[in-house]
């Protein structure tokens, strides 16, 4: 069965079915090759359940809400307010990217999204300065990837849904670890332009008084940050309602600022229509494989191989650590979560690891994936914004980055209080 199932799975891809007719293709070939019961007729009722879950809702509002940051100017303000902040560090503007990648990141919950806007706004500013291209672009691909680790997140959403774990907790393991690995991205920036003073470019000239009036700009995602964070662990709202909350703030901020109108509200709502029926079908289509693979067994399966080969959890996790590098070289991030984790997370709780600081690890090894070739998502995000020259030069640009990441990782494998502090403080 598992043969059978990774080969017509490899297949389906490598002829460019979309993920979700291969998922779907998978659940009903298993169902019906390797079962004697007529598991099709129960299928349908899985799949309503699985889309029943308050906490999916969400999404929805998440991508309202960043479609709404974006349509309205409030992101390209933001970005503006931090280059007088930041351009100072060597790298000028490249911290920039992060830092407006980071905040962006608070607000839509989307590395697709956090990429595409900061790279709109960004990119001219390369010939502008004269940065080293690769580098900047490298920047923005994985300034990017903060999109699904800072809260709030739509991958740590789904994961939670998955795995039947507490999506607030999930939010407050990956604070820690999103803010630490933006730190360590603007490092990675200042040691890349040590050793090649070249790509420094020219900062922009700026002063005290040019920072104090920006600071208005960086109030908007700050504000929405707070109202959706801070009624989750109020108490005041669900994650659901707390984005609800989100989409009503940043509504607010768009008609003060005088971009609200038909045409933006139209705009948003098929952007949202679009990136909304794109999740919730290749979540659907993975509920309905993880049913399949549960009644046939073939998780308890893998589990119980895994455990008779008398491997450490250290070990197990490295394994699972080269595992997903590996597989985010083939396959978008979203796709690979929801494939694996109903194999993958039995495993990782029998050798005795949090689920939701596997969830962190995992949300870094699919931060990874976003910028790994050939298939890294925010790759071709950052050149189709880029519209000229080749996607190699934003490959190599994002490499230090994904080492940066895995030394990120290394940190949690040794320091699982990295991610876990906060949630056992919060919940104490």
């Amino acid at each position: 069965m598992i043969t059978f199932g990774l080969i017509l799975l490899l297949a389906l891809l490598a002829l460019s079915v979309s993920v979700t007719a291969a998922l779907g293709v998978l659940s009903f070939s298993l169902a019906i090759f390797f079962t004697p019961i007529p598991l099709d007729r129960m299928l349908g009722d899985v799949a309503w359940q699985s889309m029943a879950s308050e906490s999916l809702v969400a999404i929805p509002f998440f991508v309202l809400l960043g479609e709404v940051m974006v349509r309205s100017g409030l992101a390209e303000r933001m970005y503006a307010a931090l280059v007088e902040w930041l351009s100072w560090l060597p790298g000028g503007t490249m911290h920039a990217n992060i830092g407006a990648c980071a905040l962006f990141a608070a607000t839509s919950g989307s590395s697709v999204a956090t990429a595409a806007t900061i790279g709109t706004v960004s990119i001219p500013e390369i010939k502008r300065r004269g940065y080293g291209e690769r580098l900047f672009l490298g920047s923005l691909a994985a300034g990017g990837t903060l999109g699904i680790l800072i809260p709030p997140s739509i991958i740590l959403i789904i994961y939670g849904v998955l795995t039947d774990t507490s999506i607030p907790r999930l939010y407050l393991a990956g604070t820690i670890p999103g803010l630490a690995l933006a730190v360590m991205f603007m490092l990675t920036i200042v040691v890349a332009c040590w050793l090649r003073p070249s790509m420094s470019g020219i900062p922009p000239v700026t002063n005290w008084s040019r920072r104090i009036a920006v600071l208005p700009d960086l109030l908007p995602p700050l504000f929405i940050f707070g109202l959706v964070v801070l009624t989750i662990y109020a108490g005041i709202a669900t994650p659901t309602e707390a984005a609800a909350f989100g989409v009503v703030g940043a509504l607010g901020l768009a008609f003060q600022a005088g971009s609200l109108n038909l045409k933006m509200l139209q705009a948003v709502v098929e952007g949202t229509m679009r990136t909304t029926a794109m999740v919730v079908a290749i979540v659907l289509t993975s509920t309905i494989l993880n049913f399949v693979l549960t009644f046939l067994g073939i998780s308890k399966n893998i589990t119980a191989f895994i455990h008779g080969l008398d491997i450490g959890p250290v070990t197990l996790m490295l394994i699972l650590v080269a595992f997903y590098l590996v597989l985010g070289c083939f396959l978008e991030g979203m796709s690979i979560m929801l494939i694996t984790v109903p194999i993958i997370v039995p495993v990782v709780v029998a050798a005795g690891y949090d689920t939701i600081w596997f969830g962190v690890v995992m949300t870094l090894l699919l931060e990874a994936a976003l910028i790994t070739p050939p298939v890294g998502v925010n790759l071709f995000v950052v050149q189709s914004v880029r519209g000229r020259g080749s996607l190699a030069d934003v490959m190599i640009g994002a490499a230090p980055f994904v080492l940066t990441i895995m030394l990120m990782i290394g940190l949690l494998l040794v320091f699982p209080g990295i991610a876990l502090w906060l949630p056992t403080w919060a919940y104490q």
